[in-house]
């Protein structure tokens, strides 16, 4: 940020503020208001995105229009406009920050063979990266999971931590927070977000604005919670933004969402944000900011807010923003920020229109609306396998006996069962059902205590398998956190134990959380119950679930059995949380304790005893369930002290993190044996000018793929098989099976992630007839195989690939493999019918075209099988936004078919690096045409 306001200063906007002793200089949005009109009644979100555009206009990337774009925003409540967005920071955790050094490193690398400083490659702006992602739950249920985790961990992951190690000493900017601490999210929350940010620039003066970041896990937008305008990227687009590439963008729609009323007794933060994803997923807001406003905010807390704020991803809107107002205050205070920032942060809001307060400002303008009344709330989970899809409490029972009785793998929300039950005429809520019975059985073996194998032969349908409390989502947020810790507590004073065959676990976001569980007396009554710490992190949220006992996963196996998993977290795609758990519930920390005690997703919990006290006695959920002010009475004991303390040396680590050896270079020694790590190849023989992009003739289908495709469908994260490609390019290498970590581990070898690109376990590619996992036809022979050794064949060949799949394509994670992978297998485009925003611009930023189906045409109307060869006109020559190329299908008898197609490159910005083959070779080429 430039201190010389000449250029800026122009729209007479430069202004001062005082807060105490301290003179603070900012760009004033009411100052604006004299050239660009009247801005009061823009969402808040937009205000920030303005001040961001007039703070950079004297930067060639911002001009005068693009103000004026935001201001007449209010006319249409939408824009055509792109503009250029600069986030004061970026945030990152491990499975993507490794991958994002060693481009980093790469890119050193290049521009030291072509005889540059390589220390040119550099982040320009703050970045922090948390290590979070790589603890798994190997060990869990005794006192020592924890101990014994981080150990296998350390061990586990020691190349990687070097390389990190490596990283944080090689670059500028550039702060690690070690393994053991928490996740980026939460700690973000809780420690590293400002609200309102201060730099002092050179000429001694001191700038204020909004703190605004982009993070390279689609859950940063949990900091919107605090007022901060920021957004998941992936790893690709982040690392532009660390070397001072702006994020373009379109000027988006924004989605008011009206908040009234309260929570009743009994209802938590999990079940209105299951309420909100499901509504807001219906409403179809991809692509579009979602705002947060109206009276029910001035009850709810920042902690509500931000478990809220973390689901944007899931109910996809870019981001999902709380303006400031005294709940902001009350968090910043809470978690022990220093009393100079907080009086900034309130003078800075209320200086700029950012302070929400609906008893004296007029409501907002926004594209469209919809309202909540927290009364309305209803208790729910969300699940088989998609977090939008909600199912009250009430009828997960029955969700489950359909899915069981129709063979379907489609969610059912709340509604959608209802209907199917009256159509199918099933009872479900009269008599001794089904599920009743089976109780009675669990309840029965659970009496003799059984010893492992035993459990065998109580392992049903519908079994809980996994109950984790688990992720930023929930753990973040003391509320629902202590009402799992008194539900454990009611449990243990009646007798109640968890069931034999349940995986237990609890893995808080930060280290506060064991402080004030500690504090209230529950620590140990979760721990009674199975509930111990096993580590620091994300774990089974996802898909660190670590391994079952023998028994379950041979019942599991030997039955063919549908069993379940019950977490905290925000994902239940498919194949995520464990690949033999074939159904998974997104739940409240409190019912993730009564789904262990429970045992099975079938047992009606509203209805049916969770168990018996020693004399016999049913025990239900509502004999356990604490108060609203039991549960106020113990978030009291969350003190400020307990953050000061638990974030005082945050980036110091413990002996073991301090004590890794690390080579001292600025250019990092690859080596050849290693496993981990190992030199990305995108940017081999990059030339000063970018050839000419290559028409797609006669290109194959690598995969025929339906709706929904998740990137966790496209490059999982998870473990993985000796007999997959991975795993046998592994054990090649002579690493054992049991070291094989996991694919988000191996992600700074892109060996591995070519290998389980379009791996996972549930991945169905429609050439194949009923076959799951990651396979396809390989045409010109028509032999089934792994689509890694399929592309291998096509490339040997010269054949370029294409994807074909349906609506919502790319959903879920912004995981920059999923686009890395992808071009690496030689995949030149994807043709879908509708697209996720992160994997769309990864897909661009690594030099994949987006391509999207007209309405009413589809894989299904083209009749498409894969035997097909298909051809893209009008894509050479000049790339710009929005253009419609001409798709030619040519079938096995040799007929013929054309439609139109939507190029899904947006903005300028992108056909830049389209046309560079990815935005980070954009930059290096930069570089290397600069001869300062």
């Amino acid at each position: 940020m430039s201190s010389q306001p000449e250029s800026k200063d122009s729209l007479h906007t430069l202004s001062s503020l005082h807060v105490g002793e301290d003179t603070y200089h900012y760009y004033s949005l009411i100052k604006a208001e004299a050239e660009l009109g009247d801005i009061r009644r823009l969402p808040f979100s937009l205000k920030v995105l303005l001040e961001n555009l007039l703070r950079h206009e004297d930067d060639l990337t911002v001009d005068r229009n693009h103000l004026k774009a935001i201001a007449d925003w209010l006319k249409e409540r939408r824009s055509d406009t792109e503009v250029q967005f600069r986030p004061a920071r970026v945030l990152m955790q491990d499975f993507t920050g490794v991958p994002g050094v060693a481009d980093l490193a790469a890119m050193r690398h290049a521009v030291q063979k072509a005889g540059k400083d390589p220390a040119r490659i550099n982040p320009l702006s703050p970045v922090d990266l948390v290590i979070d992602h790589s603890v798994m739950v190997d060990h869990f249920g005794n006192a020592d999971a924890f101990k014994e985790n981080v150990a296998i961990e350390m061990t586990r992951n020691k190349e990687r931590y070097e390389f990190l190690r490596w990283g944080q000493q090689a670059f500028e900017n550039f702060r690690v927070v070690p393994p053991g601490t928490g996740i980026c999210h939460q700690v973000n929350l809780e420690y590293l977000g400002k609200t309102v940010w201060h730099k002092t620039e050179t000429d001694g003066k001191t700038f204020a604005y909004p703190d605004t970041l982009v993070g390279t896990d689609s859950h940063t937008t949990m900091i919107n919670g605090l007022g901060v305008l920021g957004w998941g990227v992936g790893g690709i687009e982040a690392e532009a933004a660390m070397l001072g590439q702006p994020v373009s963008m379109l000027i988006p729609e924004v989605i008011g969402f009206k908040i009234t009323g309260q929570l009743r007794e009994g209802i938590t933060a999990t079940d209105l944000v299951l309420t909100v994803t499901e509504m807001l997923r219906k409403k179809g807001v991809v692509g579009k900011f979602v705002e947060f406003y109206g009276e029910g905010l001035q009850s709810m807390p920042v902690a509500d807010r931000a478990t809220l704020a973390n689901m944007a991803p899931e109910y996809g809107a870019t981001c999902g923003f709380f303006p400031v107002d005294e709940q902001t205050l009350n968090y910043l205070t809470l978690t022990g920020r220093e009393p100079e920032q907080i009086a900034l942060v309130e003078a800075y809001a209320k200086a700029q229109g950012l302070w929400h307060d609906p008893s004296a400002n007029p409501e907002p303008l926004y594209t469209d609306s919809l309202e909540l009344d927290m009364g309305q709330v209803e208790s729910s989970l969300a699940g088989p396998k998609r977090p939008q899809d909600r199912v009250a409490l009430k009828d997960i029972p029955a969700s489950f006996e359909l899915l069981m009785a129709t063979g379907e793998g489609a969610p059912k929300t709340s509604d959608q069962v209802t209907t199917e039950l009256q159509n199918r005429k099933l009872d479900s809520e009269g008599g001794q059902t089904a599920v009743g019975a089976q109780h009675s059985h669990f309840e029965h073996a659970a009496s003799q205590v059984l010893e492992l194998n035993g459990v065998k032969n109580c392992l049903n349908p519908g079994a809980v398998v996994i109950a984790a409390i688990t992720s930023c989502t929930n753990t973040s947020n003391p509320s629902v956190m202590m009402a799992a810790g008194l539900l454990a507590r009611n449990a243990v004073a009646k007798g109640l134990t968890t069931q034999p065959w349940v995986k237990t676990s609890l893995a808080p976001g930060s280290k506060v959380v064991t402080e004030y569980l500690q504090a209230a007396g529950l620590e140990e009554s979760l721990n009674h119950l199975g509930f111990n710490l096993v580590g620091y992190g994300c774990t089974t949220c996802i898909g660190n679930s670590g391994p079952l006992p023998d028994a379950v996963e041979q019942a599991i196996t030997d039955g063919d059995l549908t069993v379940a998993s019950v977490l905290s977290g925000n994902r239940n795609f498919e194949g995520r949380v464990h690949p033999l758990v074939k159904t998974n519930w997104l739940a409240s920390p409190p019912l993730v304790v009564a789904y262990a005690l429970a045992g099975n997703i079938r047992v009606d919990l509203q209805k049916d005893p969770l168990g018996h006290t020693p004399d016999g006695q049913p025990v239900y959920l509502r004999d356990l369930w604490p108060s609203q002010q039991e549960i106020a009475d113990a978030v009291e004991q969350v003190k400020t002290t307990m953050f000061r303390q638990q974030y005082g040396a945050v980036f110091e680590g413990d002996a073991i993190w301090q004590n890794i050896q690390f080579p001292q270079s600025k250019v990092y020694d690859w080596s050849e044996d290693s496993s981990y790590i190992q030199h990305p190849p995108f940017f081999e023989g990059i030339q000063p000018q970018p050839e000419p992009v290559a028409p797609i003739e006669d290109a194959y289908i690598l995969a025929l793929l339906g709706d929904s495709v998740t990137t966790d469908h496209i490059s999982p994260a998870g473990a993985f098989k000796p007999e997959t490609p991975a795993g046998q390019y592994l054990q090649s290498l002579g690493v054992k099976p049991e070291d094989f970590n996991s694919y988000g581990s191996r992600r700074g070898n892109h060996k591995v992630m070519m290998r389980g690109t379009f791996a996972n376990v549930r991945i169905r590619n429609e050439m194949l007839d009923d076959v799951e996992g990651g396979y396809t036809r390989f045409v010109p022979t028509g032999e089934q195989m792994a689509i890694f050794d399929a592309a291998e064949k096509y490339r040997e060949k010269n054949i370029p690939l294409v994807i074909v799949a349906g609506k919502e394509y790319g959903t879920g994670s912004s995981r920059d493999w999923a686009a890395k992978g992808t071009r690496l297998l030689g995949v030149r485009a994807v043709i879908a019918e509708s697209y996720e925003r992160i994997h769309r611009s990864n897909l661009i930023g690594m030099g994949v075209i987006p391509l999207q189906f007209p309405a009413g045409t589809d894989r299904r109307s083209l009749q498409l099988t894969g035997n097909e060869t298909l051809s893209i006109q009008g894509l050479t020559g000049e790339i710009h936004p929005g253009q419609h190329l001409t798709l030619t299908v040519r079938y096995k008898d040799g007929q013929t078919a054309e439609c139109e197609l939507l190029s899904r490159i947006d903005t300028a910005n992108e056909a830049l690096y389209f046309h560079h083959g990815g935005i980070l070779h954009y930059v290096v080429r930069q570089m290397l045409n600069d001869d300062t």
